[in-house]
């Protein structure tokens, strides 16, 4: 028998047992990271009744590898442009919560007599709510489309955001090999923030670029294979700079998502990243022990209180502060009342850098799985909830809180900061980022293994030739900060233009005086203090001389193609988002909801369907293939798989989606089960004898069509209507055979 390695016979036991126990999971609707979650639990030394895992090292390599596929998957989902349209709402709310729900975590822990480092994590840990667990049940209880839904999903996407840094954050924070100060920790912030812009700049630049090119040889298993690749690449470079695997892959995922391939990319890594993140969680659930949780029973209970009761109360909280309504503030906090995935990786974190005690991960699971149950009630009993403590509160708070909300929302004109951020440093600082990218990455990672290939006493030249070429690379880029126009002057208004006007004069000191200390800079990663003035006029006289006849030129072109990709993955939406009607007056929202086939509405006009006088809404657009049709009339006809553009509230729009998504009841009468082909020959008696086939009745007889007709020897098919039946003709027909059974028994 040949030998076979222990890593394929674990990974049988895992995957099937694997899939058994999630197969039970849905069909009892829970949450299939559960059922991951007990197959490891099975699977583990701890439990004896079912085959155990021997090579757990090997399935924690895997199980490393899920993270890395789970977080690049999330970052496909994300996109750097989500993180503007999700809004203030979701920022402010996002970030109150995450910062609450880890002083509350620390607070907790240090409570229970737990070690700084354990209470960290259990914070950290606790602030970040499972994206998959909310998705699936917002999904199975048919609220995708709801106001509060949209904001929870923007909240979700701060939180992701704040997992990756405090991915990078945890170690350097609880090490006891560390004294960090909180110089330092801005330090690892900074230099998060640098290799975020840095790389979000490079791969826009390039990866869309390279995928146009290379176009037309991606198949979908090249395609796959250079995803796959770019990420363990960024993967690699991101451990080459001191940050996490899982940063890598988040980031990686995030920039393939703005390319035009990129919900292809997201398309086809779905079995790949199910997999491996299956694994992971498997490994996950391997790490509980029975006897842990029997011992932290209590703990476990009281950390899942505290969870569900500090995430709504932070939640609403938070999303009151950000200017929404007290019922879709409810909603949202009760929504997002769990952790999941981020919170496993934090721990998993812990546990492999040795940082935190061997009791945190179980209970973290633990939490999660009491905590995943719950989401569901705590969704379904939401709005409840919120009516209740509406009509409890005195009316004095109701009022202050409407007054807090149109006073937040109002719109006002830009200050002189937000302008001048808006028009000159978002440019400047992405500029400034690349500008010290070339100079570093030259001085760093070429300079030495060219000073080790040449001799001592042509080190000097060398060092000049280099810095003279990361000079002129940067050029572009410094001309950019110091000479380009402001970046949306064309759509400025003109108060705006004469504010900028009036501010001249020390705008263009402070970008001179960036530009300057840049060159200082690039000087100062090749040039002795000794020469630094003399080179330094030298190049600022040079940067004006040559700007205008090279930099410029050369600069708008890499700008004119950086915008292009960026906006290239939305180029296909832009017709549509700017045909559609952008309304949402008082209280009322705009949600787009797809015809089902079994609809009661299904051919029927708007004024049979009785949508506005049965539930309120108004329907503003009908999306038929690629026609819109705007403000239809009564007359308009409903058809399957209509795209339909309702305006209405939540409570309006709840009622039309019950009506349009209930199912007519199949008529039995015609069930396919006795449709079919069947036959009858017609006897000399019969009345359907001497008579065309339109003119005998026999088609409504039968519920069905004439296909043919055997006469002696001849066979007709598909006869014409006008085709005459003779006695013994043998008639063929496709309809109901119960009624083709009657018609023979009659005529014979």
């Amino acid at each position: 028998m040949l030998h076979l390695p222990q890593i394929i016979q674990d990974l049988a036991v895992i995957l099937v047992l694997g899939a058994a126990v999630t197969v039970l999971f849905k069909k009892f609707k829970q949450p299939v990271v559960l059922g991951y979650l007990l197959a490891g639990f099975l699977v583990s030394p701890h439990i004896s009744l079912t085959p155990t895992v021997v090579d757990t090292e090997n399935i924690k390599v895997w199980g490393e590898i899920g993270v890395i596929f789970l977080l690049f998957g999330l970052g496909l989902e994300f996109s750097f442009k989500k993180l503007a349209e999700v809004g203030k709402t979701a920022a402010i709310a996002g970030l109150f919560e995450v910062l609450t729900m880890i002083g509350l975590g620390i607070l907790a822990g240090q409570a229970l007599g737990w070690s700084l480092t354990d209470s960290l994590f259990l914070g950290a840990a606790l602030s970040i709510s499972s994206t998959s667990i909310i998705v699936r049940a917002v999904d199975e209880l048919g609220l995708k489309g709801r106001t509060f839904v949209s904001v929870v999903f923007g909240i979700l996407v701060i939180e992701d955001l704040a997992a990756i840094l405090i991915l990078v954050l945890l170690p350097t924070l609880s090490s006891s090999h560390s004294s960090a100060s909180s110089a330092d920790l801005i330090a690892i912030a900074l230099r998060l923030g640098f290799f975020l812009l840095l790389w979000f700049l490079v791969g826009i630049y390039l990866l869309p670029t390279v995928l146009k090119k290379a176009k037309q040889f991606l198949n979908d298993e090249t395609l796959l294979i250079l995803a796959i690749g770019l990420c363990l690449l960024m993967v690699l470079i991101a451990s080459k700079t001191g940050f996490s695997a899982a940063l890598g892959a988040f980031v990686m995922g995030s920039i393939l998502a703005e390319t035009r391939e990129g919900k292809r990319i997201e398309h086809l890594l779905v079995p790949v990243r199910d997999l491996f993140s299956a694994v992971f969680f498997v490994s996950v659930g391997m790490m509980i022990n029975p006897a842990t949780l029997k011992e932290h029973f209590g703990v476990i209970t009281i950390l899942s209180v505290l969870l569900i009761v500090g995430k709504l109360t932070a939640n609403t909280i938070g999303t009151l502060i950000a200017g929404q309504t007290l019922r879709r503030s409810v909603r949202t906090g009760m929504t997002l009342g769990q952790i999941g995935e981020f919170s496993f990786i934090i721990g998993t974190l812990g546990t492999t850098l040795e940082l935190t005690s061997d009791f945190l991960y179980p209970i973290l699971v633990a939490v999660s799985a009491v905590t995943s149950f719950t989401t569901p009630y705590l969704i379904r009993g939401s709005e409840a909830a919120a009516v209740r403590l509406e009509t409890r509160l005195p009316q004095s708070i109701l009022d202050l809180l409407l007054r807090y909300r149109t006073a937040l929302n109002a719109e006002t004109a830009p200050n002189n900061l937000s302008l001048l951020w808006r028009e000159y440093g978002i440019k400047m600082l992405l500029n400034a980022v690349l500008v010290i990218a070339i100079s570093v990455g030259a001085s760093q990672l070429l300079l030495p293994p060219a000073l080790r290939a040449t001799n001592e006493s042509l080190h000097h030249i060398v060092t000049g030739v280099l810095g003279f070429f990361a000079f002129a690379f940067s050029t572009p880029f410094l001309w950019a900060i110091v000479v380009a126009p402001p970046t949306r002057t064309e759509n400025s208004n003109s108060s705006n233009l004469e504010m900028l006007r009036r501010l001249q004069v020390g705008i263009a000191f402070l970008r001179f005086l960036a530009g300057f200390v840049l060159t200082g800079f690039i000087i100062a990663q090749f040039a002795s203090f000794e020469t630094f003035s003399t080179i330094m006029l030298t190049l600022v006289a040079l940067l004006i001389l040559f700007s205008s006849r090279y930099a410029g030129p050369l600069y708008r072109t890499v700008e004119a193609r950086f915008l292009s990709n960026l906006s290239a993955n939305e180029k296909k939406e832009l017709t549509k988002s700017q045909t559609r009607p952008a309304l949402a007056p008082w209280d009322a929202v705009l949600v787009e909801f797809t015809l089902p086939p079994h609809s009661p509405l299904a051919g029927k006009t708007l004024a049979e369907s009785t949508l506005k006088e049965n539930t309120g809404t108004m329907v503003t657009m009908i999306e038929r293939g690629g026609r819109c049709i705007f403000a239809p009339t009564r007359t308009t006809l409903l058809l399957p798989h209509d795209r339909i553009f309702l305006i209405g509230t939540d409570e309006q729009l709840a009622a039309a989606q019950k009506l349009i998504e209930a199912e007519v009841p199949p008529d039995e009468s015609i069930a396919t089960d006795h449709f079919g082909l069947d036959s009858l020959t017609l006897s000399a008696n019969s009345h359907y004898v001497g008579r065309s086939i339109r003119e005998c009745g026999l088609r409504e007889d039968a519920n069905g069509l004439v296909v043919g007709v055997e006469r002696a020897n001849t066979r007709t098919l598909n006869p014409i209507s006008d085709f005459v039946l003779q006695a013994e003709d043998r008639v063929w027909i496709v309809g109901d055979r119960r009624k083709l059974a009657a018609l023979r028994h009659s005529i014979n």
